[in-house]
């Protein structure tokens, strides 16, 4: 239920200044105005990017957590 432009919206000269306006233009001419599809579809593709955001952030989180544990000195002060 992804909705994505797909070509130019109605009065697009009045909304490409204003992004908010312009990315809503674009979901109530994705979903024929309906309103209440549009907002749902825009909420998924919203859920979508910040999960994909967070594991983003996990796995270099994981990888930097990684990189400090090979870099770490044992107990004699060498390292491993």
């Amino acid at each position: 239920m992804v909705a994505r432009d797909t070509g130019p919206v109605e009065g697009a000269s009045d909304v490409t200044s204003r992004p908010v306006e312009a990315i809503a233009a674009a979901y109530l001419t994705q979903t024929s105005g309906d309103l209440a599809l549009a907002l749902r579809c825009a909420i998924t593709d919203a859920s979508a990017d910040l999960l994909g955001a967070e594991c983003q952030t996990r796995e270099r989180s994981r990888l930097i957590s990684r990189g400090f544990v090979r870099g770490r000195l044992d107990d004699t002060g060498d390292a491993l």
